[in-house]
C-alpha cells in the first residue's frame, strides 16, 4: 500500500526518495537484502518474540556531514494466530510492518509526535504474511522519559523548578488525551514508549500493538493511563501530581463522581501490573 512520500522501487518494496542513495549504499533495497542484511547492532532482548528482529544502525543523512541513526525491525513468519490479531485489531488484512507505518503515518498527520519512516516492505504466502518489515529514524535529540526526565526534575525543589514540573505534567496529559482523542490506544504506554525532545515536543514509539478498538475502548483507555502511572516514578510524581496529570487530562478542575470511579479503576489496573512484575523480581516504578 503506497503512501505519500514513499516510492515503490522493487515489488511491495517502499522507501523515502531521499534515502534511497544512503539506504543503496548498504545493499537494502528489495525485501530479500533487508531480511540478510546484518552489518549493524542486533537490539535482541529476552522478552523479544522468536519471529521478530531489530537492529540499530547509521547512514548518511542528505545536506549533512554527521550520519543519521536508524532503527529496522523485521517480521520472520509471524504465527497465524498473531496476524489474525493483527488483522482483527486493523480491521484490515495487513502485514505487521505495513500495520506499524500505516498507525505511525496516522497518528503523525493527526498532528502527534512519530519516528519518521523512511522504508517498509512484505512478502506475503497465499493467505498469511511470510516477512515484512520497517525502517525509522531516530528521533532527534530526545529521550525516552524512562531514561531522562527534564532537568526540573533534578535537583533541589525550588519554586521556578515546581512551576516547571507542573508544567510538564500538564503537558504530558495533554499530549496523551491528544493521542486518545485520535480513537487509537497504544497498549504498550509506559515511559519507556514516551519520548522528549530538547525543544520540549512529544513522541510516541513502538507503535506495533497501537490499534482503534470498535468496543472495549474505555478498557484500553484505563489500561493505557494505568501504564503511564505505573512507570512514572514514584521519587519524581507524587499522589498530587498524579492527580495533576488526571485534571489536565480530562479538561477539569476538580473530579467528578465519574471521574473518581474512573480513576480508582485505572490505579486498580496499574496495581495490578505492579503484582505481576512483583511476582518476575522487578521493581515497581511509581512505589521508588
Amino acid at each position: 500500500m503506497p503512501e505519500r512520500g514513499l516510492t515503490e522501487i522493487t515489488k511491495s518494496f517502499f522507501i523515502d526518495p531521499q534515502d534511497r542513495a544512503a539506504l543503496g549504499r548498504l545493499g537494502l533495497t528489495s525485501v530479500e537484502a533487508v531480511f540478510s542484511f546484518g552489518a549493524a547492532e542486533d537490539l535482541a532482548k529476552k522478552t523479544l518474540a522468536a519471529f521478530r528482529s531489530r537492529l540499530k544502525f547509521e547512514i548518511d543523512a542528505p545536506g549533512s556531514s554527521r550520519p543519521t541513526t536508524v532503527f529496522l525491525k523485521r517480521y520472520n513468519f509471524p504465527p497465524a494466530a498473531h496476524q489474525l490479531r493483527n488483522w482483527l485489531a486493523a480491521r484490515a488484512r495487513r502485514s505487521c510492518g505495513v500495520l506499524e507505518y500505516t498507525v505511525t503515518s496516522e497518528l503523525s498527520a493527526a498532528g502527534i509526535g512519530t519516528p519518521k519512516p523512511i522504508c517498509y516492505g512484505e512478502q506475503w504466502g497465499t493467505l498469511f504474511e511470510k516477512r515484512s518489515f520497517i525502517i525509522t529514524e531516530k528521533i532527534p535529540e530526545a529521550e525516552a522519559l524512562e531514561r531522562k526526565l527534564p532537568d526540573c526534575f533534578n535537583g533541589l525543589a525550588t519554586t521556578e523548578n515546581l512551576q516547571r514540573r507542573r508544567d510538564f505534567i500538564v503537558r504530558l496529559a495533554r499530549f496523551i488525551k491528544k493521542f486518545h482523542e485520535t480513537g487509537y490506544r497504544h497498549r504498550d504506554l509506559y515511559f519507556s514508549h514516551i519520548f522528549y525532545s530538547d525543544r520540549g515536543s512529544f513522541f510516541l514509539i513502538d507503535l506495533a500493538r497501537a490499534f482503534r478498538p470498535i468496543v472495549l475502548g474505555r478498557r484500553f483507555q484505563i489500561k493505557d493511563l494505568a501504564q503511564v502511572y505505573y512507570s512514572a516514578p514514584g521519587r519524581h510524581f507524587s499522589r498530587t501530581d498524579r492527580l495533576r496529570f488526571y485534571l489536565a487530562y480530562a479538561g477539569r478542575s476538580e473530579l467528578t463522581r465519574r471521574d473518581r470511579v474512573f480513576l480508582r479503576d485505572v490505579i486498580d489496573k496499574a496495581e495490578r501490573i505492579a503484582r505481576r512484575e512483583r511476582k518476575r523480581g522487578r521493581q515497581v516504578p511509581f512505589e521508588g
